[in-house]
């Protein structure tokens, strides 16, 4: 945890943000796999994390804005349970640690809650929990997603999305972490593992760094679906390798990188030639990120980098910026080139993208620009990713060609002699400062001279 005072100063300004009500904050409760005490790896609510910093499960804070004053709910451990857990701290001395003093048993939270008739409370994404909500204020599971408080969203949107000093230490540990994952995983794949053997090498690391992965790895031949997380096939020679693996820390900061290596020691004349037009976009991309700037410029650089990069090969034809307004660009990107990252490997994907990545704005309807996550301008402290890639999807190919879609942008023969190559990605996380982009941790190996050092 940070100091206390780091918590007491969030929920003071949060408090301040909402103005009046009472704010509801649900921890998450342990969630079991097959039988009541075989559980998943406990995770709390990242909000949660942020404002009261408590690893724990089976709690629900409130903020009473009107009568400033600070609940921390939760049921101390029996006997019972510290036979098996060994001693706890109680309740008490948890919230004790990040400066709360007020702490009551959780059947104490509905006649707390029925004295206020104005409740904030953010879109729930745990089942429990909104079934808690239903038992507290008789608001239907169905319901959430349209009674929330937007005023509770935007406020906290507006405090997590500004990384402070002491997290962006935590986050450059996280990405350090994350580079030795896929520096191991780029060292030990070989022809003839499967992809779960790589898997578990790169998670290994995580492990041994005393944290967990930040989500599910993706370790794959099949790098054209984007988020693959099959790890069964056999590794042969000449095909491409992406892994997409991130660190979560001790303090459930994130990293969140991706890699493509050759499962050869050196990639095909083919691959190099794909490998550096990612490589290009992802440094445009980079150039293009400006302080007080939109992130959708980066995108946009990255699209058409990407656009013009596939023409000098014969895929695509046409004025590049004709083709990403047309959408064509995205039958090889058919989506975003980062997302914000902080607590969640997607920051607070759970409160809603509009309002995450757009300032409220309304999305883009169109296919692979719909899935950009982040296109606000940058602030000092917005932590984010840098991840374009071309992917060559068989299903996508062959769906537009029979359209007859985008014929005056795609070269389709060309395209379709493609249509097995795979997909290739490359990630970096980084952080904007008044005085510009910083890369998030230490580099991660990515030109193809360091690539394939690596496979030697």
């Amino acid at each position: 945890m940070f100091q206390a005072k780091t918590y007491i100063e969030r929920r003071k300004v949060l408090a301040e943000k909402v103005g009046s009500g009472l704010i509801l904050l649900f921890g998450n409760d342990e969630s079991s796999m097959n039988y009541a005490d075989n559980t998943y790896h406990f995770r709390q609510d990242s909000t949660f994390l942020y404002y009261f910093g408590i690893q724990h499960p089976g709690l629900a804070a409130v903020i009473d804005v009107d009568n400033q004053r600070e609940i921390i709910f939760g049921n101390d451990y029996t006997i019972d349970d510290i036979v098996w857990m060994g001693p706890q701290p109680t309740i008490a001395e948890r919230a004790e640690s990040c400066g709360v003093s007020n702490v009551l048993p959780l059947n104490r939270l509905s006649s707390v809650a029925s004295k206020t008739s104005r409740i904030h409370f953010l879109p729930l994404y745990r089942p429990e929990n909104k079934i808690k909500l239903l038992e507290l204020i008789d608001v239907a599971p169905k319901d959430v997603a349209n009674t929330f408080s937007l005023d509770l969203v935007k406020a906290v949107v507006s405090q997590r999305e500004f990384k402070s000093d002491e997290e962006i230490v935590q986050l450059h540990q996280a990405v350090d972490v994350s580079v030795d994952m896929h520096v191991a995983g780029m060292k030990f794949t070989r022809p003839g593992m499967t992809e779960a053997q790589v898997c578990a090498e790169i998670h290994k690391v995580a492990l041994a760094a005393g944290g967990n992965i930040s989500f599910p790895i993706i370790a794959t031949i099949n790098g054209q679906t984007l988020h693959n997380h099959y790890h069964g096939n056999t590794i042969k020679e000449g095909e491409l390798f992406l892994i997409d693996a991130g660190y979560e820390n001790t303090m459930s900061y994130s990293g969140d990188l991706s890699s493509t290596i050759p499962v050869s020691a050196k990639f095909t004349s083919e691959q190099k030639d794909i490998y550096e037009i990612t490589l290009a976009s992802h440094q445009a991309a980079v150039d293009a990120l400006e302080f007080g700037k939109a992130f959708k410029n980066a995108h946009i650089a990255a699209c058409t980098t990407i656009f013009d990069g596939l023409k000098a090969l014969g895929f695509t034809k046409g004025n590049a910026m004709d083709a990403f307004e047309a959408g064509a660009h995205a039958l090889f990107f058919p989506c975003g080139t980062g997302h914000m990252m902080g607590l969640d490997v997607h920051d607070m994907e759970d409160l809603g993208e509009v309002w995450v990545g757009y300032d409220g704005q309304p999305k883009s309807k169109q296919f692979g620009l719909k899935s950009l996550r982040l296109a606000k301008p940058l602030q000092a402290g917005h932590v984010f990713t840098i991840e374009p890639g071309i992917y060559f999807i068989p299903e996508l190919i062959d769906l537009w060609r029979g359209q007859n879609k985008f014929n005056d942008f795609i070269n389709w023969d060309k395209v379709d002699s493609y249509r097995n190559f795979g997909g290739i990605r490359n990630e970096e996380d980084f952080v904007m400062t008044k005085e510009g982009v910083k890369l998030l941790g230490k580099a991660k190996p990515k030109t193809i001279k360091e690539v394939e050092a690596l496979r030697t």
